[in-house]
């Protein structure tokens, strides 16, 4: 089995995959790796690759594409809706590759119709209909396509927005410009679409890089989230190449939290995910390596400060560039502190220094954080204390410019209380730094 690689309009490489040896491959085109251009899929994946045994490069591909898919139900409906396994990689990857994260497109070679474009309006009546019906129907497949082969649990819907419509579309020279989220099913998570509006935006008010936001109503809510990775060029819309925190790392999905087998206390001390650490070291080959750490430090300052549980590597892209990675816009940005259930965990997804929780997190903590990615106490203090002062700066006005536009009150006055209260911890924590860098050496 073989796969065509392209990369928006420029063809990178064939995917292929032996069944017998159930040994994944991957080579670059000529074509692409000699341009002067050229930049890699990802660092796992170098256009010059060194030794490696067929084992281990296999094991890079795999991962390296795994990361492409959806996660939870949307998988379990996808691979439903083409009647395929969800444990056939290769399956999946035919079916949803079209149109993925980044600019990877992913074609059967000679494949029919793999240069044309498609489009159909989406009506907000049908829009509507499809969210309430979401018990008896997956939101994932329209037209007996799945229209959705991006990573998460959350339901999304993949569009084109073109004056002032939504359409379905795909083809190499059309993609979805933006990425739509109405409230999830579950109750318990009601309100959803509201704290993310609300948190993206003042994440935006305070400086933060963040994908542009709008909550509509259809009547249902749906945040409507305008894609990074995709630009206009004339009638045509191009793809810019992404990669998730997963495959900066060289991790497999499961990893993105850094204890991959949970909290539990057989468990927890088994940090193998993805880490701070990790990604610290990650984006030193960054074109420009300052400033990388310190966007990254200020990432994580506000999911802090937002009371955001659930920032893991797969709520974090990068741009993939011929000079290295660098970090994208911040997306996915919610209070998880509201959500007192199972589908939300209120343990950080990634340590800080040892501390997985906001009771856990001291000075000391954000000490042993300092040691283990080289970052100076004083920078630490300085972002901590420069984000509290943005945030209470900004937090009436987004609140009130929020509320207009039809957030949920009550989830905006809970997570002004949430943030407010880590303003505080942090604030009086901030000082002390590095005083206990001696102790946490």
């Amino acid at each position: 089995m073989h796969l065509e690689v392209w990369l928006d309009r420029d063809l990178a490489g064939l995917l292929s995959y032996d069944p017998g040896s159930n040994r994944f491959a991957f080579a670059y085109d000529p074509s692409w790796s000699g341009s002067a251009d050229a930049y890699p899929l990802g660092p796992t994946l170098p256009l010059s690759a060194g030794p490696t045994t067929p084992d281990e490069h296999s094991a890079r591909v795999r991962q390296f594409f795994e990361n492409l898919l959806p996660e939870g139900q949307a998988l379990d409906d996808a691979a439903h809706a083409y009647r395929i396994s969800k444990a056939n990689l290769t399956a999946l990857l035919v079916a949803l590759g079209r149109e993925t994260a980044g600019a990877v497109r992913l074609v059967m070679p000679g494949a029919i119709g793999r240069d044309s474009d498609e489009r159909r309006l989406l009506t907000l009546d049908e829009l509507s209909e499809r969210i309430r019906a979401r018990p008896q129907m997956s939101f994932t497949v329209w037209d007996g396509k799945v229209r959705l082969s991006i990573a998460g649990f959350q339901d999304k819907l993949a569009v084109l927005e073109e004056g002032g419509n939504w359409y379905l579309a795909e083809g190499p020279d059309l993609a979805s410009t933006h990425i739509l989220k109405p409230d999830p099913v579950n109750p318990l998570l009601a309100g959803l679409t509201s704290n993310e509006f609300f948190c993206m935006k003042l994440a935006a008010a305070c400086d933060l890089d963040t994908a542009p936001v709008a909550l509509a109503h259809v009547p249902e809510p749906v945040l409507s989230v305008t894609r990074f990775d995709r630009y206009r060029d004339g009638a045509a819309v191009r793809r810019r190449h992404i990669i998730d925190g997963c495959q900066l790392l060289g991790l497999q999905s499961g990893y993105k939290y850094e204890r991959p087998y949970g909290d539990h206390l057989d468990v927890r001390d088994i940090r193998d995910g993805a880490s701070l650490t990790r990604f610290f070291t990650a984006i030193e080959v960054s074109p420009q390596p300052a400033k990388a750490r310190l966007q990254m430090l200020r990432w994580l300052v506000f999911q802090v400060l937002l009371g955001n549980t659930d920032a893991h590597a797969k709520n974090i892209s990068f741009y993939m560039t011929a000079a290295g990675p660098v970090q994208a816009p911040a997306y996915d940005l919610v209070c998880g502190a509201l959500y007192k259930t199972d589908n939300v965990s209120q343990t950080y997804a990634m340590a800080i220094g040892d501390a997985f929780g906001t009771e856990e997190l001291s000075a000391y903590e954000w000490a042993q954080f300092c040691i283990a990615t080289g970052t100076n106490p004083s920078l630490v203090r300085k972002e901590l204390e420069r984000g509290v002062k943005t945030i209470r700066t900004h937090l009436p006005r987004v609140s009130d410019a929020v509320l207009q536009d039809g957030a949920v009150r009550d989830v905006v006055s809970q997570i002004a209380e949430v943030v407010e209260a880590e303003c505080s911890r942090q604030a009086g924590l901030a000082p002390h730094i590095k005083d206990m860098m001696a102790l946490a050496r």
